[in-house]
């Protein structure tokens, strides 16, 4: 490839010249000059100066499959020569969108039988937005449109993913939001439950915020709650299993509708196809992309239930709303591919049964006891690291968020690709990885943390 002729500063330079990145301090990034990932394969990334580096996050939350998978590839290639793209407006249809919106009406939850799709998850949140606003319209009830969703959320960067989102800074940035959401606390237990208070009575709690929030505005108002079954960008906050049936309780009784947002939970990151199965709940609309291609392409899918999707057919003449992009075919070929590798290779059973237990154990036994360490949680191949400065009182180093900053780049000097959100380390891996590759990940988890503290205590 052509990038070979050039060497890592002068990659540096034209990209500091050119290239605006995504949720970046660009004046930062230009003193600094980004690291230049060239290749990968397994599990495993490799930078322009030959650095091995372990994916503790897949990506962005989405390659599932790890990389170098000669299949995707060979689907991608197969089908750009046989039809490269055609849209679904017209009346149309390629075969790829037609058999995949099959398949993921197989593995969806139940009463989830119809796919809409786009290229982004803020696309497909951007979607779901407008399509539960004109359900109600529909219904008569054009009034009953109020979105409920969660301080911290994250439901994309569009202007409607990031008034979904509970993000404050993101907001503030916007300057203005999409109307008639409001945003309530999130089940995050680890600061926000009261002394003595169980999981359980914590998870009934949180979820009331929702109820309290539905009596504030008058039913009559709201159009649904959105939530991630667990807050990802957020920092993994996994709430206690109490939450879900209770807030699905809620919404049924306020005739609200539940909206899921699985653009990093579904195709297997918590032990089943989608979290909404491991936490026994039946939504009306399931947000999905990422892992649906294991990033090899990007696509999303809105996964549109029947109640939705039956008013939609009999009562709403056309739906303005698509993307030029909308099945695209190459990347619906991609996905049939991906998830027949996930079924093939029995990657959700192994989250499940094996991997996503072992995790769990690995970090409170290896990780959960390290003097930097307030708590450790996860679920499935999903997992978090609060990073604190006394264990006893939860205290924080400050200013906030500096002091995941520093384990991370230590984790990336030992070899372990993590991320930092606040005061917290996520992880969130390919779902091929095994035991040793969790060995692997923990002992450079635990030596960034042992040099992380050196530094830090130094303050």
């Amino acid at each position: 490839m052509t990038y070979q002729n050039y060497s890592l500063k002068q990659l540096q330079q034209i990209d500091a010249a050119h290239h605006l990145h995504p949720f970046t301090d660009h004046k930062e990034l230009r003193e600094a000059g980004s690291r230049i990932i060239t290749r990968a394969d397994g599990p495993f990334i490799y930078d322009s100066e030959g650095s091995e580096i372990l994916d503790g996050m897949a990506g962005l939350w989405c390659v599932n499959v790890g990389y170098g998978r000669d299949e995707l590839a060979d689907a991608a290639y197969a089908q750009m020569k046989e039809l490269p793209y055609y849209n679904s407006f017209f009346k149309c249809s390629t075969p790829t969108p037609v058999l995949l919106s099959k398949k993921l009406a197989e593995l969806a939850p139940k009463h989830v039988g119809q796919v809409f799709y786009g290229s982004s998850g803020s696309e497909a949140n951007d979607t779901a937005l407008r399509l539960v606003r004109h359900y109600w319209a529909l219904e008569g009830k054009p009034e009953k449109n109020r979105i409920i969703s969660r301080k911290m959320g994250y439901h994309g960067s569009t202007i409607a993913g990031t008034s979904l989102g509970g993000m404050e800074p993101m907001h503030k940035q916007l300057g203005g939001a999409v109307p008639n959401i409001v945003h309530v606390m999130m089940p995050y237990a680890y600061e926000l439950a009261l002394p003595g208070e169980s999981d359980h009575d914590f998870g009934i709690r949180a979820a009331k915020a929702v109820e309290d929030a539905i009596l504030e505005a008058g039913a009559d108002k709201v159009a649904a709650f959105i939530g991630e079954p667990v807050m990802g960008a957020g920092g993994v906050k996994i709430p206690p299993m109490s939450y879900w049936p209770e807030v699905q309780r809620i919404c049924r009784k306020y005739d609200v509708l539940l909206m899921l947002d699985e653009v990093i939970t579904g195709y297997g990151r918590t032990g089943e196809w989608f979290a909404a199965q491991t936490f026994d709940v039946e939504p009306d609309t399931v947000t999905t992309a990422k892992a649906l291609t294991s990033g090899y392409q990007p696509l999303s899918a809105l996964l549109v239930g029947d109640r939705i999707s039956k008013t939609l057919v009999e009562k709403g003449g056309e739906f303005y709303h698509g993307y030029t992009y909308s099945g695209h075919p190459v990347a619906c070929a991609v996905a049939l591919k991906n998830l027949e590798i996930i079924e093939r290779e029995g990657l959700v059973e192994r989250v499940r049964n094996d991997t996503g237990p072992y995790f769990a154990q690995a970090l409170q036994e290896r990780i959960a006891g390290h003097r930097l360490v307030g708590e450790v949680r996860s679920i499935g191949l999903m997992g978090a690291i609060e990073i604190v400065k006394d264990k006893a009182t939860k205290e924080r180093f400050l200013p906030s968020g500096s002091a995941a900053v520093v384990v991370r780049d230590h984790a990336i000097a030992q070899g372990m690709m993590l991320r930092a959100t606040g005061d917290t380390m996520i992880l969130s891996p390919p779902l091929i990885w095994t035991r040793d590759t969790i060995d692997m990940a923990c002992e450079r988890i635990a030596k960034a943390l042992d040099l992380a503290e050196a530094d830090l205590r130094k303050r």
